[in-house]
């Protein structure tokens, strides 16, 4: 019969390696589209947003939860508690990334208004259009500031003037967004937890193990552990 906290650490480690699979798809699937050219206003915005995210440090990240899913095997394998304890230290400090870059990205909807007008002020004239026109409005404060670009959401200042600017639904709609992707990056932080919670369980089952076993063995009862 499976050892049930094994079996719970390696259901645990399979979930880790997920989550660095996940986070690494994630990263590489972005930085090959935030550059891509946009059919609407909805998706200027996220490649905008894109561009911002700490995809590197994602990567590098992801690389770490591998090494650390690795440095784990022997200690399946075999009855070592050393290569459960460097696995344990390793999970330690991808959780403690995991939680930097999320809380970089939960910075980033406390200062998403300020933050982006350089970014709108950087587009083309084609892409604020887009912009305009699929969260219409017109401009970026307002209709003035800066001045809006011509379209048939902004056809002429007076029309403009009545229109809101464009901050105020960007915002909202870059706060929705960065919502859904830090949440997702603080759960795999929660899978991080359970999987040291998992690696400490199986140090002090075994380190339990090993100290019957000696006395077993001092007592000259030879056992099956």
């Amino acid at each position: 019969m499976a050892n049930k906290v094994a079996l719970a650490y390696m259901v645990s480690d399979f979930l880790f390696l997920l989550m660095g699979a996940f986070m690494l798809a994630f990263a590489v699937i972005v930085q090959n589209i935030q550059m891509e050219t946009a059919l609407d206003g909805k998706q200027a915005a996220r490649n905008l947003l894109y561009q911002r995210f700490p995809l590197t440090a994602g990567i590098a990240n992801a690389i770490l939860v591998f090494i650390t899913f690795a440095m784990t095997l022997p200690g399946i394998v075999t009855n070592s508690r050393t290569w459960l304890k460097l696995g344990g230290i390793m999970a330690t400090i991808c959780a403690v990334f995991s939680m930097v870059v999320g809380l970089y990205l939960w910075i980033l909807t406390l200062k998403t208004k300020g933050d982006f007008f350089p970014l709108w002020m950087a587009q083309p004239a084609a892409v604020q259009d887009l912009m305009q026109s699929s969260f219409q409005c017109c401009g970026y404060f307002n209709s003035s500031s800066p001045a809006f670009v011509t379209n048939p959401t902004c056809p002429s200042p007076a029309a403009a003037a009545l229109m809101r600017g464009c901050a105020t639904p960007i915002t909202s709609f870059a706060n929705i967004f960065l919502d859904d992707i830090f949440t997702a990056v603080f759960g795999m932080v929660g899978v991080d937890a359970v999987f040291i919670m998992a690696t400490a369980c199986l140090l002090k089952e075994r380190k339990e193990r090993e100290r019957f076993r000696h006395i077993d063995e001092k007592s000259g009862v030879r056992d099956s552990f």
